[in-house]
């Protein structure tokens, strides 16, 4: 189990209103309608969720960096758990000819209003049982999804990668590194379940058996 960062700098470039986010609106009523993954989340006012999230090619340099770090080819078997719209999947898809691409999110919304071109391979599901064999995908990632999942159910989550991968394998997830990030995080979040340091998370996930790799975003 390593660190590998790929998604760092790409979220240190968003600018963010820390206070605003719970001065300007009702926070718990937001959260509330977040946590539904509805239109509002994806594609409503900003203080529900994304303010809009449409396709604009941010993924693809992670797309390439993953490819890359995991010495992933064409016909690569690729799973993303919490895939979303499937943004980062199609980049992948479009990367790596004939790959064999699944993708599974909980929102119907996300999976209903991804690109055409990636709709098809998208299932709606929970990460804790992923609806595939054992051993059956060369690469299975999920990216900012974890932390919304509950303790309890954490566990089975980080198995459930562990158990469909026969190869790489990378969980990310939001955290703090300190007392600034982590009043940054709970002014921020709307979704998140589960508040801990990378510490706890590099403890959790070798309780659970999970030998693939990790990365983070933090609130700075």
């Amino acid at each position: 189990m390593a660190y590998v960062d790929f998604l760092l700098k790409m979220s240190g470039s968003t600018k963010r209103d820390y206070v605003a986010r719970v001065v300007q609106h009702d926070k718990a009523q937001c959260a509330e309608k977040a946590i539904q993954y509805g239109a509002d989340y994806w594609d409503g006012e900003r203080q529900y969720g994304y303010g809009g999230y449409t396709y604009d090619g941010r993924w693809k340099p992670v797309a390439e960096a993953m490819i890359k770090q995991y010495g992933l080819k064409p016909g690569a078997s690729i799973l993303d758990v919490g895939c979303g719209k499937g943004y980062l999947l199609y980049e992948l898809m479009k990367l790596l000819p004939g790959s064999k691409v699944a993708g599974l999110d909980i929102s119907e919304y996300a999976i209903a209003n991804a690109k055409e071109e990636i709709k098809p391979f998208l299932t709606r599901g929970n990460a804790t049982t992923l609806p595939y064999p054992d051993k059956s995908f060369d690469f299975v990632y999920s990216l900012i999804t974890f932390h919304n999942l509950y303790n309890f159910e954490l566990k089975k989550a980080f198995q459930e990668v562990e158990r469909v991968g026969r190869g790489g394998k990378h969980v990310a997830f939001e955290t703090y590194r300190n007392e600034r990030e982590k009043a940054n995080l709970l002014y921020w979040q709307l979704t998140c379940r589960t508040f801990w340091t990378p510490a706890e998370w590099e403890w959790f996930m070798k309780e659970c058996g999970y030998t693939g790799d990790y990365s983070y975003i933090v609130f700075e």
